[in-house]
Order: C-alpha cells, then sequence, then structure tokens
C-alpha cells in the first residue's frame, strides 16, 4: 500500500512539506509507503475546457497533470496539502486538482483521500473546506482527524511548535493507514455506480 501526499505549496521545504513529513512518518511506523511530490514554482494552467482529456484520457496541458494521471494506479490513497491564499488553497494546487480531477477521476474513485492546509492565522478551515470537494464529487472517501486538518506557523520551525497540529497529522496518518488496510482486508469491489444524471436549472 502507498500514499501519496502533494505538496501544493511554491516553498519545497516548507510549512505544508513539514505537516506532511509528519504525516508520512506516521504512515511508515503503520507499514505504509508514501511519498512526497512536490507542485514546484512553474506556473500551472487552470482548466481551459476544451475537453481533450475525454478523447486522449488524460490532460493534454504539460505541467505535471498528466504525468500525475499516468501514475495514479500506483497509489491506494491521497493526501493533498496547500498553504492558506486569502482564506483558499493556493492558486497552483486549484488549477492543479480542477484538471487532475476532471480528467482523471475514474482513476481516483474509491481511493480514500485527505485535505492538509498550512496557514500563519486564520483561513485554514475555509481552505480545508475547498480541498475536501473535490474528495467527494469524485466519490473518494475522506479521511479524518481529531481535528481539521491544519497546522499553524510563518516557519516550519514555528510549525514544529504546533504539538497540536503535529498530532492532528499523526492521527491523520494513522487513520489513512487503518482505512486502507481495512479496504485491502475486505477486498470488496466499488459499489455499482448509476448512470450519471445531469439536471440543469434552465428550462
Amino acid at each position: 500500500m502507498k500514499v501519496l501526499l502533494f505538496n501544493g505549496s511554491p516553498h519545497k521545504e516548507g510549512c505544508v512539506y513539514t505537516a506532511l513529513q509528519e504525516v508520512a512518518g506516521a504512515l511508515e511506523k503503520e507499514g505504509v509507503e508514501s511519498e512526497i511530490l512536490w507542485i514546484g514554482t512553474k506556473p500551472v494552467s487552470g482548466c481551459l475546457a476544451c475537453r481533450r482529456c475525454y478523447e486522449k484520457g488524460h490532460c493534454v496541458l504539460e505541467d505535471g497533470v498528466a504525468e500525475l494521471s499516468a501514475r495514479l494506479d500506483e497509489f491506494d490513497g491521497f493526501i493533498f496539502g496547500s498553504p492558506v491564499y486569502y482564506g483558499s488553497a493556493s492558486g497552483q494546487i486549484c488549477s492543479f486538482m480542477d484538471r487532475l480531477f476532471y480528467s482523471s477521476s475514474a482513476k481516483l474513485r474509491g481511493k480514500p483521500a485527505a485535505a492538509v492546509v498550512s496557514c500563519r492565522r486564520g483561513g485554514a478551515t475555509a481552505a480545508f473546506d475547498r480541498l475536501n470537494k473535490y474528495f467527494t464529487i469524485s466519490q473518494m472517501p475522506v479521511v479524518s482527524s481529531q481535528y481539521w486538518n491544519q497546522v499553524h506557523g510563518n516557519s516550519p520551525e514555528e510549525v514544529r511548535q504546533d504539538e497540536e497540529g503535529l498530532q492532528i497529522m499523526r492521527t491523520l496518518g494513522k487513520n489513512m493507514a487503518w482505512l486502507l488496510k481495512s479496504i485491502h482486508t475486505a477486498a470488496l469491489p466499488l459499489p455499482e455506480r448509476e448512470k450519471p444524471a445531469h439536471t440543469n436549472f434552465i428550462r
């Protein structure tokens, strides 16, 4: 079993990374592999609504989304981490996830997921809510912790002083490992999916 931890911060080893490291350590103790993937600092395009992913099976823009889409089968669970910008997740991670989830939702369905956010002081719950919406629309079980998955601090050093935040990260890792093991043990097929019904409110 393996979990992808996605660092959606422009800082490779900043506050988000510090939080994800704590989750990764808890996963390792539970016998679950993990990989931290950094979004980087290059521009990430928003979705162009070209729908070429319907033809190709992946996003056609070349900034990392298609590369991750090709690797999704390697992972059993996902954790997406973001800094808080003006009470929301970073623009980079939102653009990335918009396109990843739109083009590759079939590969994500049924796999446990969680969000992690980092802020100096406020806006964490709004950013956390934004990220969780990707999972709930994609039929992914959402993994919880003992509180909302957030850490506080303006630097990695300050995050390491957030004892409650780090404990929340460790609990998240343990809960993710427990759910993955439970799913693996049960080995049940995914629920049969009905044909999607799309209702528009303009007649």
